[in-house]
């Protein structure tokens, strides 16, 4: 366990490690062998938890696939988040009246689509809280990139039926404003600096459940100080090497995810 940390410098990624991010096919290759290995070594299915992985911006649930495959191999049941394409709800044409009473929005003289991201952390919320209606069991929620952050805010809101997350690579801080897809953001005239002071007013209401959060130094997507929790109580971070686009390939952030679903991390 470890409590709020003084943050960092804070800073979206520097170029040598955008320029980095080809490393990812590294980790797509190195995959397999613990992946085939893990197919060979089917363990009994656990009924104690249930796991919902959550995929990033852009991405849908295949790209965490081989991830849940991997979970599933060891003994965990293991499903992706069922609401499509991770578009941080420029899909979905929300409203700041749209967001549901657990959201405090601060009144905008323009509105263009801030809401998105507040409107899918609902959405997750109410998949969460549908899925344990039907399961019965505590739900970890493992993130990766923005799926990260909107697990953090399902847990936030559902204290007695999330126990436990696990982010790798998400932006913690500051939502898009410390990452590459800022452009994607800005580009929708997007007020960043709002969507940063609404981010730290949740923080008003602690994460209560244990946190997992994974980051790399080297990400060339997500700023790695803006993917460390400085909020938490129940956190524990851990340092690995490796493109942002390739954390849920990388063996090691599997077997990092693996030791904190078995308390050993």
């Amino acid at each position: 366990m470890s409590v709020a940390q003084t943050k960092p410098t804070l800073s979206p990624p520097k170029r040598w490690a955008v320029l980095g991010e080809s490393r990812a096919a590294i980790d797509v290759a190195r995959m397999w062998l613990p992946l085939a290995a893990s197919e060979c070594a089917k363990q009994d299915v656990r009924q104690d938890r249930f796991i919902i992985v959550v995929p990033g911006f852009a991405a849908g649930d295949a790209s965490t696939k081989p991830l849940r495959r991997y979970l599933q191999n060891n003994g965990y049941r293991a499903e992706g988040w069922g609401l499509g394409r991770n578009l941080a709800g420029a899909d979905l044409n929300a409203s700041l009246e749209d967001l549901t009473d657990r959201w405090d929005p601060e009144p905008q003289v323009e509105y263009n689509g801030e809401a998105g991201v507040p409107y899918l952390c609902d959405r997750l919320t109410e998949r969460v809280q549908a899925r344990y209606d039907d399961v019965q069991v505590p739900i970890t929620l493992v993130g990766w990139s923005l799926g990260g952050y909107l697990a953090r805010e399902a847990a936030r809101d559902l204290p007695d039926i999330v126990d436990q997350v696990i982010t790798m690579g998400s932006p913690i801080i500051g939502g898009p404003k410390y990452t590459t897809a800022a452009k994607f953001f800005t580009a929708r005239n997007q007020d960043l600096d709002w969507i940063e002071r609404e981010i730290e007013k949740r923080e008003v209401r602690p994460i209560q459940q244990p946190i997992t959060a994974i980051y790399s130094k080297s990400d060339g997507v997500v700023g790695w100080a803006a993917a460390q929790d400085y909020f938490s109580k129940d956190v524990q971070h851990i340092e690995v090497s490796g493109a942002h686009i390739g954390l849920g390939f990388n063996p090691t952030v599997w077997r990092h995810v693996m030791a904190a679903l078995q308390g050993t991390s």
